[in-house]
C-alpha cells in the first residue's frame, strides 16, 4: 500500500437545519509531510472532538481504489484527493482484507487499525447530497481510522507495511457491516467484543446484542 496524497483541512462554516456550525471535512492535498500524533494529525482541523480525533480516531485513511466509483456517481463535483475528509489517501487499501487490530509501519509512524468511518450529515453537505450517506453504507468501503502507537511523519510515496497481523480475523469491512446490521452476526459480534483495538465505548454498545 502506498501513500498517494497527504491532506489537511481548514475550519469551514456550514449551515445545517438552519444552524451554523464549523467542520474540518473539507480537506485538500498539501505538499508538506503529515505528523501523526497520538490523538490527531498536527495542523489538521478537528472541530467535533466527540466524534473525531482522539486515541482511536487519530487519523483517517481512505483508498484511491474507491474514487472511480464515487466520481461516476457525482461527476459534477470538483474532484481532488481528500474529498472524503481523509488525511491520507492510500493506494491499495482494501477494507475487505484489512484486519481490525493489525499494526503497520506508515512512514516513520507505527499505527494500528481501529474502526471504519461511519458517515454523518457533514459528508452529505460536502457532496451536496444527503443520499450519499446510505450509498456510503451500502458500498461497504468506508476507509479506516487508526491509532498511532508511535508518532511519526508521513509523506507522499511512503508505504504502509504490515508489522503484525491481528489475532482476530475481523476485517474493517465486516465490522462496518456489523455496526449497521439490524440482525447482528453472532460470530462477528464475538470477534468485535474481544478485539481491544476497538474503542471500549463502541464495544459496550455492541455488548447489548450479545
Amino acid at each position: 500500500m502506498k501513500v498517494i496524497s497527504t491532506n489537511l483541512g481548514k475550519p469551514t462554516k456550514i449551515v445545517w437545519n438552519g444552524k451554523e456550525t464549523t467542520t474540518g471535512i473539507y480537506k485538500s492535498p498539501v505538499e508538506s509531510p503529515l505528523f501523526l500524533d497520538a490523538e490527531n494529525v498536527q495542523g489538521d482541523t478537528v472541530v467535533d472532538r466527540k466524534h473525531h480525533g482522539g486515541i482511536y480516531k487519530a487519523c483517517y485513511l481512505f483508498s484511491t481504489d474507491n474514487y472511480p466509483f464515487w466520481k461516476e456517481k457525482y461527476p459534477l463535483l470538483n474532484w481532488d484527493w481528500g474529498m472524503f475528509g481523509e488525511n491520507l489517501t492510500i493506494e491499495g487499501l482494501d477494507e475487505s482484507q484489512l484486519r481490525v487490530g493489525s499494526t503497520y509501519k506508515l512512514g516513520s509512524a507505527l499505527i494500528q487499525i481501529t474502526q471504519p468511518r461511519e458517515p454523518c450529515y457533514k459528508l452529505g453537505i460536502r457532496f451536496g447530497d444527503q443520499n450519499i450517506l446510505k450509498q456510503f453504507i451500502d458500498h461497504g468501503f468506508p476507509g479506516t481510522y487508526i491509532r498511532v502507537l508511535e508518532p511519526g511523519k508521513v509523506i507522499v510515496g511512503d508505504t504502509m507495511e504490515l508489522v503484525e497481523e491481528s489475532e482476530t480475523s475481523l476485517t474493517v469491512q465486516q465490522f462496518y457491516k456489523l455496526i449497521f446490521a439490524k440482525i447482528k452476526d453472532k460470530d462477528l459480534l464475538e470477534l468485535a467484543l474481544k478485539n481491544e483495538a476497538i474503542p471500549p465505548s463502541k464495544r459496550k454498545k455492541l455488548k447489548k446484542w450479545a
